[in-house]
This record gives C-alpha cells, sequence and structure tokens, in this order.
C-alpha cells in the first residue's frame, strides 16, 4: 500500500460487498483513508487489516469522510441506508459530496439528490459498467450524473476505479446503466436462442460456440461468457436476480417516457422464468440452459 497522500481526501465507504469491498481495496492502495460500513464488523475484516477505519453507522461514515461512497443493491436498502437518526444524511454537512455507485431507479436516486442539496451537499449517481475483475483491474466504466463541480472534485478518485464520465444532471448516469445493461440481457438472450436452435439441429455445441462468438455478433460480453455458457458455474459474474432488477428498473423508466422496449420485456420474461426454475444466484449465461428446459428434449449439460 502507498503511504497516505498529502492532505488526502478523506473517504467512507458504506456497502462492501463483492463490488464496493474491492472498490474500497482499491481506494486504500492508493493511499486514501477509508471509513467504512457493513452491515456485520466481520465482513469488513479483511479490509480492516488493510487500513480501513471501522465506523459503527452510516451517520458517523459520512460525519468523518469529505466524500461518501455507497454500493448497494436497490432501492430500498438506499433509502435506508440514507435515513434516520444513524443514516448518512444525518451525518452530511454542507460541502460534502455523497457518490452513490448502486443501480437503482433514476426516480428514487434524483429524489434522494434533491434532500442532498437542502443540506448543502452534493449527490452524485455513478453507476458502473463492468464486475469484479474490471473493479480490481481499475478499468471500470464510470457514467456520472450530477452537478458538474462536485464530478470535477471527485474525478481524480473515481479514475482510480475506471474511466468517469459526466453525462449530466442528477439521474442520468443511471439511465445510461440502464440502457448499458438491457443491452446484456438481450444480446445473452439472442445468443442463447441461436446456440439452441444449431444444437437442436445437430451441431457441436462447442463448435457453434466458436464460430458464433467470432462472428458479427461476437461482443466482448458474450465472448467473455462464451466458457459459462457451455459449463454454466456456481459462482455468478452477474446473476440473474441482479440482472433482472436492472431490465425491470429500465422498463419502468420506460414506461415514464412512454417508449416501448420489446426486446427487453422479453428478456424480463425468461428471466422471470429462470428465477422459478432456481436460477436466481446463477450467471445470466444461464439464459440458455433455461431456454433448452422450455424446450424439452436432450440433457443440456452434454458437450
Amino acid at each position: 500500500m502507498r503511504g497516505e497522500p498529502a492532505m488526502a481526501t478523506r473517504i467512507g465507504f458504506i456497502g462492501l460487498g463483492r463490488m464496493g469491498g474491492n472498490m474500497a481495496a482499491r481506494l486504500l492502495a492508493a493511499g486514501y483513508p477509508i471509513y467504512g460500513e457493513e452491515q456485520t464488523r466481520t465482513d469488513a475484516q479483511g479490509l480492516i487489516q488493510r487500513g480501513l477505519r471501522w465506523r459503527d453507522t452510516p451517520r458517523e461514515v459520512a460525519e468523518a469522510a469529505d466524500v461518501v461512497f455507497t454500493s448497494l443493491p436497490d432501492d430500498e436498502v438506499l433509502e435506508v441506508v440514507a435515513s434516520g437518526p444513524d443514516g448518512i444524511l444525518a451525518g452530511l454537512a454542507a460541502g460534502k459530496i455523497w457518490v452513490d455507485m448502486s443501480t437503482v431507479s433514476p426516480r428514487a436516486s434524483r429524489g434522494l439528490a434533491a434532500r442532498v442539496r437542502e443540506l448543502g451537499a452534493a449527490m452524485l449517481d455513478a453507476p458502473v459498467s463492468g464486475s469484479v475483475p474490471q473493479v480490481q483491474a481499475g478499468t471500470l466504466t464510470i457514467m456520472v450524473g450530477g452537478d458538474e463541480q462536485a464530478y470535477a472534485q471527485v474525478e481524480p478518485i473515481l479514475s482510480e476505479l475506471g474511466t468517469p464520465t459526466h453525462i449530466g444532471e442528477n439521474g442520468l448516469g443511471l439511465v445510461l446503466k440502464l440502457a448499458i445493461n438491457i443491452s446484456l440481457a438481450v444480446q445473452m438472450l439472442a445468443f442463447a436462442e441461436g446456440l439452441l436452435l444449431a444444437d437442436r439441429a445437430g451441431i457441436d455445441r462447442e463448435l457453434a460456440v466458436g464460430v458464433m462468438t467470432q462472428s458479427a455478433i461476437g461482443s466482448p460480453m458474450l465472448k467473455a461468457r462464451a466458457e459459462l455458457v457451455l459449463d454454466l458455474p456456481e459462482d455468478a459474474w452477474f446473476d440473474v436476480s441482479l440482472m433482472q432488477k436492472d431490465v425491470v428498473l429500465a422498463l419502468d423508466a420506460a414506461r415514464e417516457l412512454h417508449i416501448p422496449l420489446p426486446s427487453t420485456a422479453a428478456a424480463d420474461e425468461l428471466l422471470t422464468v429462470a428465477r422459478a426454475l432456481g436460477y436466481e444466484h446463477r450467471d445470466l449465461a444461464a439464459m440458455f440452459e433455461v431456454l433448452g428446459q422450455l424446450a424439452g428434449g436432450p440433457a443440456l449439460s452434454q458437450a
């Protein structure tokens, strides 16, 4: 770990799970003083041993930090962490900045940002595209919505985690993140359909995957997940439950804007089936197995 830089910005981090914990680890390695909180101290023990300064509540984290980061699963948890006598809002003061890296609804984020402004502080939505390997490598794509001056202050910190881009006003970082993630679901569904068609016609599955991923449809996401489609792992990169959460958020945003998202709706239907079949915590590459179960016929475990 590098030594703490002179006059380093004090960073708070709430939500030290797979994504948040790895983000906090990178910022610790960059020399920033980090104050953190998670549901249980045990979950953060590894980070504490590396220098994280534990605080018991989100309020205490916000009081100790100049910039507060959050990485949380959904709107409900975000609201709980924000509110009440021990919430973030109770610890924010004028001039502080809250950077929320969660993927939540743009509407909920905008409402929270308005409450933060009333305190004289600023809130940015800064969702990311990428998973744990990209966090660890510092190659996340980070889309930021909110005040430009606040963004300028935290851009050097965000740059330790990846490539940040200011998108516009509060909520727009989240909208762009959802726009990206619906493509993950739709691409995976289309790939699974094509592979099932080839497989059931008698084409060797591994051969089909290789040719398909090298063809014009072979996006980085599909190439990265090719092995997962052929041999679905127990540990998910991005599980069906989280994928559907983002798809539903996108469909909600689309309804507010009065626009159709037909392929997204189709992906949502299959993700619902996947959860019913027990794939909730498996990687979204499970779409292929789910389609195969719906089709019946030969077992999908064969290579």
